[in-house]
């Protein structure tokens, strides 16, 4: 049974099409790169996968159950760190961190324990105490991704998570991805080739909503 499953999922928007019957499979483990111009459906076809849409048509499923049936459930197996990365600049990141595991509903002792291991495998250590607004780029993606893992999730969804950033800082995170994705399944959005030649063992192509190509990434 696959891990992640999309059955001919399709979303409208005003009567227009962002995603259009697209199917895959994705299986445990696997860092599957999702790559496609602007505008393709990417970011729509994620935010189905994490729940923040609805489908128009078709299912998507999480170790064979329907995520509409799932609910709470499943998005606590869901990590997603948003192509906006919307944080709390007037935050420390220690503050939003512990903020976040609140909202996740993790225990005093576990939270902590949680959040030293998010901050340990995003090297964050030395920005810790300071406040979001002041970090650069490059840290402020870093939070975003250890509050995508914070609650130890088995899918992580990164849409766009080297967007903006300076190609030092683009090597950076895909190497803190390529960390992050031996201990769990990761579908990375991009529409810049070398993203998922660097990062993925495996290449979905969107194009006008629809699946056009599925195979092994050339690294």
């Amino acid at each position: 049974m696959s891990f992640l499953t999309l059955d001919g999922v399709s979303k409208r928007f005003a009567g227009i099409v962002a995603v259009d019957s697209v199917s895959c499979r994705v299986d445990r483990g696997q860092v599957v790169g999702f790559l496609g111009p602007n505008g393709a459906g990417k970011s729509t076809t994620m935010r189905m996968i994490t729940q923040y849409y609805e489908p128009d048509a078709g299912s998507i499923s999480l170790d064979g159950a329907p995520l509409g049936e799932a609910g709470r459930e499943a998005k606590r197996r869901i990590g997603y760190l948003a192509e906006n990365n919307p944080l709390y600049g007037e935050m420390l990141v220690s503050e939003y961190l512990d903020f976040v595991g609140r909202l996740r509903e993790l225990g005093n002792g576990e939270r902590r324990r949680a959040v030293d291991e998010a901050v340990a495998s995003t090297g964050l250590e030395s920005v810790f105490h300071r406040p979001i607004g002041e970090l650069s780029k490059g840290y402020r993606q870093r939070t975003g991704l250890a509050a995508a893992i914070l609650h130890r999730p088995d899918l992580l969804v990164l849409d766009e998570p080297t967007e903006g950033l300076d190609p030092n800082q683009r090597v950076e995170i895909r190497r803190l991805i390529v960390e992050l994705g031996r201990e769990r399944t990761v579908l990375l959005s991009t529409h810049v080739l070398p993203e998922v030649q660097h990062v993925c063992s495996r290449l979905l192509i969107i194009n006008r909503g629809r699946l056009v190509a599925d195979g092994r990434s050339a690294t």
